[in-house]
């Protein structure tokens, strides 16, 4: 355990997390999603895992050492129901509050069609698949920077 740190934040999640550059994006996705399958086409080649929690549980943890990217209009991306993408389910709806907190501001989720998350999620640094039941708690969130301490 360390301080400061939270403890849902594993070794290898950290290092990934630590390893990103500006622009990299991350997947977070729920347990349907074929992250395996998907994360073997990633920059990292393998899957991570924070088990047991949810979407909104993941999101606060990785936004507590992550930056969103400022520099896009649409850091922060959800998969969009099926036939219905302007739907916004419970579970999205509940990371939308994460990510405004984290921002302490409101920085909308941009949507994405499920077929073009898949293929986009191929190309990202890194998949997180955690233990998240309810449909479409899937994420593509792009790193941003931490600028310098003011001299």
């Amino acid at each position: 355990m360390l301080k400061s740190l939270d403890p849902i934040l594993n070794a290898d999640v950290l290092h990934a997390l630590r390893s990103m550059g500006h622009g990299d994006d991350l997947v977070l996705c729920d347990t349907n999603f074929p992250a395996d399958s998907v994360a073997r086409h990633t920059v990292l080649g393998k899957l991570l895992r924070i088990d047991n929690v949810t979407s909104a549980r993941a999101a606060r943890a990785i936004f507590s050492v992550l930056p969103l990217d400022s520099f896009v209009d649409q850091p922060a991306l959800r998969m969009e129901v099926v036939d219905q993408p302007n739907e916004i389910p419970a579970v999205q709806a509940e990371v939308q509050r994460e990510i405004d907190a984290a921002e302490g501001r409101s920085l909308r989720l941009g949507s994405i069609e499920r077929f073009a998350f898949y293929e986009r999620a191929k190309k990202s640094y890194c998949v997180i698949q955690i233990g998240e039941r309810r449909f479409y708690g899937c994420f593509i969130f792009k790193k941003g920077v931490i600028p310098p301490d003011a001299a």
